[in-house]
């Protein structure tokens, strides 16, 4: 039982992943820079979250549905897991919002032409 909510992180990144190579938005796409962008992007997360925890201002809930295990003081195991899930979905929906808004000069360029 105190797995779920690992697998529950596992499981939306390889869904985030798997949505990213059909469409070609963040790794399949340039897979030199996405793994940059996302190790700068955890690893700014981890320093904010250490922060945090240092000031006393995040603390660990308890939960029956996490592992319990810890990687430092009041940072458990599943933290860089979820903040590798956040900044994939976050460049996800950054590159697929990106792409679809490119779209919208072109269709509206392509319907002026095709009323004159």
């Amino acid at each position: 039982m105190g797995v779920i909510y690992l697998f529950s992180l596992l499981l939306g990144i390889t869904c985030m992943l798997l949505l990213d190579h059909r469409f070609r938005l963040f790794f399949w796409h340039d897979a030199k820079a996405a793994a940059i962008v996302t190790a700068v992007g955890v690893v700014f997360l981890l320093v904010w979250d250490l922060a945090g925890i240092g000031l006393g201002i995040f603390l660990r809930g308890e939960g029956t549905i996490a592992t319990g295990l810890l990687i430092a003081p009041e940072l458990p195991l599943e933290e860089p897991v979820f903040l590798l899930f956040l900044v994939l979905c976050t460049m996800v929906l950054y590159t697929g919002a990106r792409r679809l808004l490119e779209r919208i000069p072109a269709r509206q360029a392509e319907r002026e032409r095709e009323n004159v």
